[in-house]
């Protein structure tokens, strides 16, 4: 089983600054045959598929060259988890726990998640392909060479958190909090609609076009004190 991430540029990107995607080869599979996840379990070259991982323990585990599809992940506890060169397909679940995770050459494809809480976490070469995911909690984490791809944001929370070379295309980003938060090269070009609830004087690093500016425009101005009339 192959799978690998497109490495084109969309138009208009930035040239020079493009994001590293990933290039995710696994090789062939083994189902995973036990019962329960585990606290600092290691898992290697396993297919977890239509599996209900709901309120499972696995803090501290490593999941390297997997496959996830259509798990079901409702307050599975996962913080400090490492998940490295990967595939989740069809995830969902509402409150999944992984603060302080790293995740490194993945590709998210068709989420549905609800309350995830990633804080303090570091993804690196991720893409994000499809689906929703509502209340995603990313506060203090490191973002680096991660895409966003016609996928729906709704209320993400970037306060605190570090965003490098970092892309929405296509992507639906809907009450962003960007309070606090450091960006370089960020693309939110593609981003529609783009609504951000605070933060707006964080967005020195980022690329918008001009008709973002003009739906920005009120959201600014009262962020600057500006009185608008007539």
């Amino acid at each position: 089983m192959v799978r690998r991430a497109s490495g084109s540029r969309p138009a208009g990107r930035a040239q020079g600054r493009g994001v590293r995607r990933p290039e995710v080869r696994l090789p062939p599979l083994r189902p995973w045959a036990e019962e329960e996840l585990e606290p600092d379990g290691d898992y290697d070259g396993l297919e977890f598929r239509e599996l209900d991982l709901a309120g499972q323990d696995a803090v501290g585990a490593r999941f390297m060259d997997c496959a996830l599809t259509d798990c079901a992940l409702d307050e599975t506890a996962l913080g400090r988890a490492r998940v490295l060169d990967s595939v989740l397909t069809g995830l969902r679940g509402v409150g999944t726990r992984l603060a302080e995770s790293t995740f490194r050459d993945v590709e998210l494809v068709e989420p549905r998640l609800g309350g995830t809480q990633l804080h303090g976490a570091v993804l690196e070469r991720v893409v994000i392909r499809g689906g929703k995911i509502d209340y995603l909690n990313l506060r203090e984490s490191r973002l680096k060479d991660v895409v966003f791809e016609s996928c729906v944001l709704v209320e993400p929370d970037f306060a605190g958190a570090r965003l490098e070379r970092v892309e929405f295309t296509d992507c639906a980003l809907k009450g962003a909090d960007f309070g606090g938060a450091t960006l370089a090269d960020v693309d939110l070009r593609g981003a529609a609609p783009l609504e951000i609830a605070r933060g707006l004087d964080r967005l020195s690093g980022a690329v918008i076009s001009t008709g973002q500016l003009l739906d920005l425009a009120p959201v600014l101005a009262a962020e600057l004190g500006i009185r608008v009339e007539g």
